[in-house]
């Protein structure tokens, strides 16, 4: 059976995510990793597309790119001893999906997770194809439940992770301004319905008319916002928290909501849904 840690030192880095530009985007991953390395992160967290962007009329050709860029990360890893996760596009059997991968020093730890929810007012589903399963990681640091981005609207996917073991949520995004304080409502309540862990990595600057301003933070289990990044100047930064993994026990010794959700529950039929007898 796996040691666990029980102290995990969680790094997150947000940054401008040059649009079609991996090399550009590499060589900010690269410095910012090594700080965070020099800090003892455990975990570090990326954004969303963090590669290339949401450069959809070229997606075939940054997918191509991933395996070679998971290689890096890879190496990165090796080198701080530590776990890199983010959002990158994924190319499989003549599809591209939106997918985070979890990378430590051997590689990935586990399948990519495909993003179950594609976002439809930026024509995300008419570029990607949508995963279909709930994918969580084995670590030392325990089990680590991911999401991207729009998932964060859908609790049921947060709440499958949490039941199946997962003790840190990660969340990669490009959340824009203008639904910020939703971002910032649904990572606390993620974090509270299911007392665990919450670590999300958004994008900060701009692109076109689309500001994004940061937000990247980790939330205990009681709802505390540990470690939070302002973003509005659309320079890179790192957030940088040691977290207690016994907070989770603590949070959950006089109520627990995972164990307790009453799963046969269902909702009643909506009006005109009624079947005939």
């Amino acid at each position: 059976m796996m040691d666990k840690k029980r102290t995990v030192n969680i790094g997150i880095l947000q940054f401008d995510i040059s649009t079609g530009d991996i090399a550009a985007n590499l060589n900010t991953v690269r410095k910012g990793i090594h700080r965070l390395g020099q800090r003892g992160a455990d975990l570090v967290l990326l954004p969303e597309m963090w590669s290339c962007g949401f450069d959809l009329p070229n997606l075939a050709r940054h997918a191509a790119k991933t395996p070679e860029i998971l290689d890096m990360l890879a190496g990165m890893a090796m080198e701080h001893d530590m776990v890199i996760a983010g959002s990158l596009p994924e190319s499989a059997n003549g599809r591209v999906y939106n997918s985070m991968y979890v990378t430590a020093g051997s590689g990935p730890l586990s399948p990519p997770y495909r993003k179950i929810h594609l976002f439809p007012p930026t024509n995300e589903d008419r570029h990607f194809f949508a995963g279909e399963k709930a994918v969580s990681c084995a670590t030392d640091m325990g089990e680590l439940g991911m999401m991207i981005c729009y998932d964060l609207r859908f609790p049921e996917l947060c709440r499958i992770l949490a039941a199946s073991g997962a003790c840190i949520i990660l969340v990669s995004a490009q959340w824009p301004s203008r639904r910020i304080h939703h971002f910032d409502a649904l990572l606390r309540a993620r974090a509270i319905e299911n007392q665990v862990f919450v670590v999300a990595s958004n994008r900060c600057g701009r692109e076109n008319d689309i500001k994004f301003p940061g937000h990247s933070q980790v939330i205990s289990p009681l709802g505390d916002v540990l470690c939070f990044l302002d973003g509005n100047d659309g320079n890179v930064s790192e957030g940088f928290v040691a977290i207690d993994l016994n907070e989770i026990t603590a949070s959950r010794k006089f109520f627990n909501t995972v164990r307790e959700r009453r799963l046969t529950l269902e909702a009643p039929a909506l009006p005109g849904q009624e079947q005939e007898a």
